[in-house]
């Protein structure tokens, strides 16, 4: 495999520590940030192609959330609701996805949840606040009757 040098700028606090973290595995800064960088990437690559989140954490997720999610009666209540757990709704698409706000890390969409944006607008009567899907389309095609009538005859 070949390799080329790559230069980067760290603060010195941080050079000292993975200076430490390396001597304590006897390995060189260069290969700590080279397995570091390996992980990352291919961590990145793998959720691109795959979009189904873990079953067990969408069942963990529900467990914690979906009772404020069902609570929630407008989207600043259900952001408030979901703080408090340490997540958030951001746009994403046509719906919307959870975000661990510590780390600011897309866990989930909220369909997988059980809570479709369609649902959610329905609900509130109005799009989230900033999101670029047209709400007013949603709303009517949430409360609107089918495309025709059944009639039954003799």
């Amino acid at each position: 495999m070949n390799s080329e040098i790559v230069t980067l700028k760290m603060p010195e606090a941080l050079l000292r520590d993975a200076s430490s973290v390396a001597a304590a595995q006897d390995v060189t800064i260069g290969h700590l940030v080279r397995q570091l960088l390996k992980k990352e990437v291919d961590r990145r690559l793998r959720a691109k192609t795959s979009n189904r989140t873990d079953e067990r954490l969408i069942a963990a997720l529900q467990a914690l959330l979906v009772r404020d999610m069902a609570e929630a009666c407008s989207w600043s209540d259900l952001a408030v609701r979901l703080r408090r757990h340490g997540y958030d709704l951001r746009p994403a698409g046509g719906g919307l996805t959870l975000h661990k706000t510590s780390c600011d890390t897309r866990v989930c969409k909220a369909s997988e949840l059980g809570f479709a944006y369609r649902t959610l607008v329905a609900r509130f009567q109005r799009g989230m606040p900033d999101h670029p899907q047209d709400a007013l389309n949603l709303i009517f095609e949430a409360d609107s009757p089918p495309p025709f009538d059944v009639i039954e005859r003799d």
